[in-house]
């Protein structure tokens, strides 16, 4: 295991994260400069999720038969450019346009790094998948930690501030690509597993497809509290800004430490059984949230983040498993599936909140987790060996 590139890889996805996050985290100081309503604060989210959901794949493809190895630092400098947009926007158009460059960025470093992460990892796929997951939920907790420290105060120009850290990003992931291009081979860089599935292509497709259906089911849901959390709180228990950013930065928190958990357990144990215990596992909490008082709100987030963030790194590996030698096209569409059901999900949801209100939000999206029974129709898979059993 290439140690070390794997944690500039996870230390730059941190960085990356940090910048999406910002986004969200920063909401109500834009509602309240630009008039916004809850539509437009949902297709803010929508522009720039959709353009990093649907490059995503396509960046996966392309390099998949043509590498780029220093399209990391490259993609990095466009979140930069979209950060510095984005503290001096004068109005919802600029707004937009900011966020369509921080969604390029990440288009563009997902499955790239997803990619050297595989590359770097030594077999252990999962562990790997895990740690890179990681460094991109760590990145996510702290975005509204540090909107509330820094940029609450000072006040929107101060969200130039991180591109500093954005700039530290660069250089280390100008040596991941220096260290990519010296040690890829053709066996290597598209991460052909050591032994792939047996599997026809009709059932290859229904595979895919259910574990679509339970990527959508826990992103659509992690749209509910990554955006809408904070106004939840406010609304339903009267609490502040700040107070409601530091339960974000909680929750957000325990996806960080459940997204650890997963991949190194599937390796163990199977990917299927993770899928299970996550998806399925997290409904009777989703449905208790809508009902509770602020200590057991607070309670049931942290549940909710720490079992439903195992899920991404089992089902991402189990797909890379599923379709050897598409490893960039597929975490493309997997990192891109979840940006897009990111983004469609706070449109959706804003526009139903306009219409209802936040608290009936989460009562209906409390159901989505028993999409999870789908994951009955997956093929068995064998860590130790790495292929569908029977």
């Amino acid at each position: 295991m290439a140690a070390g590139i794997l944690a500039a890889v996870c230390v730059s996805h941190t960085v990356n994260d940090i910048l999406q996050s910002l986004i969200p985290a920063v909401y109500p100081i834009l509602k309240t400069t630009y008039r916004l309503d809850f539509s437009q604060i949902g297709l803010i989210t929508l522009v720039g999720q959709s353009i990093a959901s649907l490059l995503q794949p396509l960046v996966g493809l392309f390099t998949d038969r043509r590498p780029v190895y220093f399209a990391l630092p490259a993609g990095m400098a466009s979140s930069v450019a979209g950060l510095i947009l984005l503290s001096r926007a004068p109005g919802f158009g600029a707004i937009l346009l900011s966020v369509g460059f921080i969604g390029l960025g990440s288009a563009i470093f997902h499955p790239e790094a997803a990619r050297i992460a595989r590359l770097a990892s030594g077999g252990r796929y999962g562990f790997a998948q895990s740690l890179f997951s990681l460094g991109g939920t760590g990145g996510s907790s702290l975005g509204p930690l540090l909107a509330a420290f820094i940029v609450l105060p000072n006040g929107q120009r101060s969200i130039a501030w991180f591109s500093c850290g954005a700039l530290v990003a660069m250089i280390l992931l100008a040596r991941v690509s220096s260290w990519y291009k010296a040690h890829s081979s053709q066996r290597m860089a598209q991460g052909i597993p050591d032994s792939a599935f047996a599997a026809s292509g009709r059932r290859i497709g229904w595979t895919m497809t259910v574990l679509m259906a339970l990527t959508f089911s826990k992103f659509f849901y992690l749209a509910s509290i990554t955006n809408y959390y904070t106004f939840f709180l406010i609304g339903k228990f009267g609490v502040s800004v700040e107070n409601a950013q530091v339960h974000l930065f909680v929750f957000l928190a325990a996806t960080a430490t459940g997204g650890l958990v997963g991949g190194p357990l599937g390796d163990r144990i199977g990917r299927k059984y993770i899928i299970w215990a996550s998806i399925l596992g997290v409904l009777p909490f989703t449905l208790a949230l809508p009902y509770a008082n602020l200590f057991w709100t607070g309670v049931l987030s942290v549940a909710i983040g720490l079992v439903l963030a195992s899920a991404f790194s089992a089902i991402l590996v189990y797909a890379q498993d599923l379709v050897p030698g598409k490893v960039g096209a597929i975490s493309g569409l997997f990192f891109g599936l979840a940006f897009g059901m990111g983004g469609i999900g706070a449109a959706v949801l804003g526009a139903l909140a306009d219409r209802t209100s936040i608290d009936f939000v989460y009562r209906v999206c409390a159901f989505l987790p028993a999409i999870g029974l789908l994951t009955v129709f997956l093929p068995a898979i064998s860590p130790a060996e790495g292929r569908a059993e029977g």
